[in-house]
């Protein structure tokens, strides 16, 4: 069965209700259109050329970009699905590779098709051997996601075909099955080079987590043991993470590959929107701060206060979250995974007795249960990551690794829509008409 057989509904305006404006005395008329969740909006698309007006909305916060049939969230409500099927549900049950097909094609594939989907990823979990010069060119101190960013947009130059954009859908799916095999090595090697450790390979007879858990921790002296809970725990980490609707990163590839560019360079350069701390940087945060408290002592009730103390600027990383309103619920899914990997390693460590004294607080305190100050899915998987001893670089890059079906699922339906090149409009507030002035006499 092709997988391209999947298609996204395609939704209808509201012919029966419309938006009135009034501007310069007169009246127009405008569409409303309407989800499959009820979801309503309306189209200003033909604004500006019928009145001769834009709309102004700094971080597009009110502004849809696009129409989408992959993730639906609902932040009030704390409802996540990825096609319809409710994150709990896939978090519970599916395999990062099934929820990766889902994402890019629309349905859960059946036994044969993810048989088929996942041998094509094995296929092609290798890198050009050449690559390994790149990394040999960065210094033991660069950044993970910065080098990860440039040999994924390096991939494109071994790939030169990948620059057609009218090349055929089974040439689009050999694109996109080797960014999904190669992202893990890459990831991985970016660690190595950090540590000047030696590359290892990757096993294809282990699955995806498997191979890439591996691929960071194995010894060419000696073999990685693998811990199904580890497994079990990044496996849902990663569907966690896979999609969350126009993000800033996800937009960010959207706009990259309206102009045409290839899937390489549109999923580098969401990875540089990720890496800001204010996006995928928020789980290395979260350790940052428990590093501060540490460091200072590790009193708790002292920066719980400073947290509730709106003159100081201190905030609490890891808790509350700018969409949803009530509750993660990605948190409440991985709260569970995170407490059995302690469990299991049994680590001793300061920093994750802090978060859980912190984790304590916000689940009980009035002024954080009053504010829904709980803890976000940054919280628990800054902890899980810090107890596999993840170094804190790397953690935006597990990001990447999570969230890559869910940039190339939009990539594909914004190409397969043959949606229009990204061009926002702006209202300029700089000088007026002026001459240019000879340097000799200007004062």
């Amino acid at each position: 069965m092709h997988p391209d057989k999947f298609k996204p509904k395609q939704l209808s305006d509201s012919m029966s209700e419309k938006a009135k404006i009034v501007l310069d005395n007169k009246e127009h008329d405008l569409p409303v259109v309407t989800g499959s969740e009820n979801e309503n909006a309306i189209d200003i698309s033909k604004l500006r050329a019928s009145t001769g007006y834009i709309t102004i909305d700094p971080g597009y916060k009110n502004t849809g970009a696009t129409k989408s049939a992959i993730t639906f969230l609902d932040g009030e409500k704390g409802i996540l699905r990825y096609r319809g099927y409710p994150i709990e549900q896939l978090a519970a049950n599916a395999s990062f590779m099934e929820v990766a097909y889902l994402l890019i094609y629309g349905e859960l594939p059946n036994a044969i098709e993810l048989q088929l989907f996942e041998r094509s990823i094995k296929r092609h979990t290798l890198v050009h051997e050449d690559m390994k010069r790149f990394f040999e060119a960065y210094p033991a101190k660069a950044h993970p996601m910065g080098v990860l960013s440039s040999m994924v947009s390096s991939l494109a130059t071994f790939y030169p075909e990948s620059q057609n954009p009218d090349r055929n859908s089974e040439a689009v799916n050999l694109t996109i099955h080797r960014l999904i095999a190669k992202l893990p090595t890459l990831a991985a090697w970016s660690y190595k080079n950090s540590m000047r450790h030696p590359f290892m390979y990757p096993h294809n007879k282990l699955d995806y987590c498997e191979n890439f858990l591996n691929m960071m921790f194995s010894m060419p002296t000696e073999d990685y043991e693998i811990d199904p809970v580890i497994v079990d725990a990044l496996n849902k980490l990663l569907i966690l993470h896979a999609d969350h609707e126009q993000n800033c990163s996800t937009s960010t590839v959207r706009i990259v590959g309206s102009s045409q560019a290839n899937l390489y360079s549109s999923i580098s350069a969401g990875i540089c929107a990720l890496w800001g701390p204010l996006h995928g940087g928020a789980n290395q945060k979260v350790i940052e701060m428990l590093l501060k408290i540490h460091i200072d002592g590790g009193n708790v009730d002292k920066w719980v206060e400073k947290a509730k103390d709106k003159n100081d600027p201190f905030r609490l990383m890891g808790f509350g979250h700018r969409v949803y309103k009530n509750f993660d619920p990605r948190a409440k899914i991985i709260k569970k995974s995170c407490d059995d990997v302690l469990e299991k390693l049994g680590v001793n460590d300061p920093l994750l007795d802090i978060a859980k004294k912190l984790e304590k607080v916000a689940l009980e305190d009035d002024y954080f249960k009053e504010r829904n100050l709980y803890p976000n899915v940054d919280f628990y998987s800054g902890i899980i990551y810090k107890a596999l001893r993840i170094p804190t670089e790397m953690f935006t890059v597990m990001f990447a690794i999570g969230r890559l079906p869910g940039w190339i699922a939009q990539w594909k339906e914004m190409t397969e829509n043959g949606e229009p090149i990204g061009r926002p409009r702006q209202i300029y507030t700089g000088y007026n008409d002026r001459d240019y002035v000879d340097v000799s006499k200007r004062k």
